[in-house]
């Protein structure tokens, strides 16, 4: 199968799997033999006043003459920029919930004071996003072809003829804490200053917690977890490969319920489509659950076949964030997070 048919695939069916959503399901795992040290040292920093310049994960090199400061990028990355002091003028993807609130694909965002471009994928504004007179796009990567995520194919080149360089950020296939280093790094080139104490604390809090998430998974090794994604029609199961929370998660040794090849082949590699009278196919003891807008919540779930499951029934459901806001500071309760439902799970599988 070709790179392009995989990623159609891939996105088709990860956004097949809760509306115009982003990613179907996956987390990463810390310190697998995977992950690339490609660190902080691509990005270069620069004086605000001299030419700047930032290696992204396609290989390419942005450049302008000064660093950017009307900044355009999909949500999760503005909110990741905002945690590190960069702001930005205009976002793309899951912003504002129907109901006026910010998604939680925001962050800490404060929404009112951007422009957004689109709400949902396939929506790009190319006429609000040249009013802005951007000097930078950024965006993260779901693929090994460079696809930059919610600029839409049909509308990309239109978007990058309006002039301002892209960078990508890859979260495909590697371990949270590589897009973790490379958004920093990013960040410190656009003037960040990535020493604070803020900062310095938000990372060590990430390594507690990561410690406290492996502890836990040593001391219940018998604990399994899945994790999922709810439709109105399909429940979702992922594989703990190719999503950055995921793989991070198995390696610090998170004991994942894992669909088998052939069952992953539909969807590009990345979950299983389940109907919810199968929703029982698989015995888990923790469940964590997809908490994007686009997707139902374990809350709202009213099917009877979900709510006979083991971990429903105990109470060891929690949620997951399949595209997680890449700062330390939204990263560390990720593991927290996981780290207590394991700790708490009791085995009902």
């Amino acid at each position: 199968m070709s790179n392009a048919r995989a990623t159609h695939l891939t996105r088709r069916g990860i956004l097949a799997a809760g509306g115009a959503f982003g990613l179907g399901a996956a987390l990463a795992a810390c310190g697998d033999d995977k992950a690339k040290d490609s660190g902080s040292d691509s990005g270069t920093a620069a004086a605000k006043s001299g030419p700047w310049s930032f290696k992204d994960d396609r290989g390419q090199t942005a450049k302008a003459d000064k660093t950017p400061s009307s900044i355009v990028a999909f949500t999760g990355v503005a909110a990741a920029l905002y945690d590190y002091g960069v702001d930005v003028k205009g976002v793309f993807g899951p912003t504002k919930t129907k109901d006026g609130k910010a998604d939680v694909q925001a962050g800490d965002l404060d929404i009112s004071k951007v422009t957004i471009l689109g709400n949902e994928y396939g929506q790009f504004n190319i006429e609000k996003y040249a009013a802005l007179a951007p000097d930078l796009l950024i965006t993260t990567m779901f693929d090994d072809a460079g696809s930059l995520w919610y600029v839409p194919a049909e509308s990309k080149k239109k978007v990058l003829a309006v002039g301002a360089p892209s960078v990508g950020i890859s979260v495909y296939d590697r371990q949270l804490t590589e897009p973790l280093q490379r958004m920093l790094a990013l960040a410190k080139s656009l003037g960040a200053d990535t020493s604070s104490a803020t900062i310095t604390k938000a990372k060590k809090r990430f390594e507690d917690a990561a410690a406290r998430l492996r502890a836990a998974t040593k001391a219940n090794p018998d604990i399994k977890v899945l994790a999922g994604s709810a439709s109105q029609d399909i429940f979702y199961v992922s594989t703990s490969n190719l999503s950055i929370d995921l793989e991070y998660f198995k390696a610090l040794g998170v004991n994942f319920v894992e669909p088998s090849a052939s069952a992953l082949k539909a969807s590009g590699g990345w979950f299983e489509n389940l109907s919810w009278e199968n929703v029982d196919k698989y015995k888990a003891d923790v469940i964590i659950m997809d908490n994007r807008s686009s997707t139902i919540q374990p809350a709202d779930i009213t099917k009877a076949t979900w709510k006979k499951l083991p971990a429903v029934k105990a109470g060891q459901v929690t949620a997951r964030n399949p595209e997680p806001i890449l700062s330390y500071d939204k990263c560390a309760p990720l593991l927290e997070d996981l780290a207590e439902a394991i700790e708490k799970a009791k085995k009902v599988s």
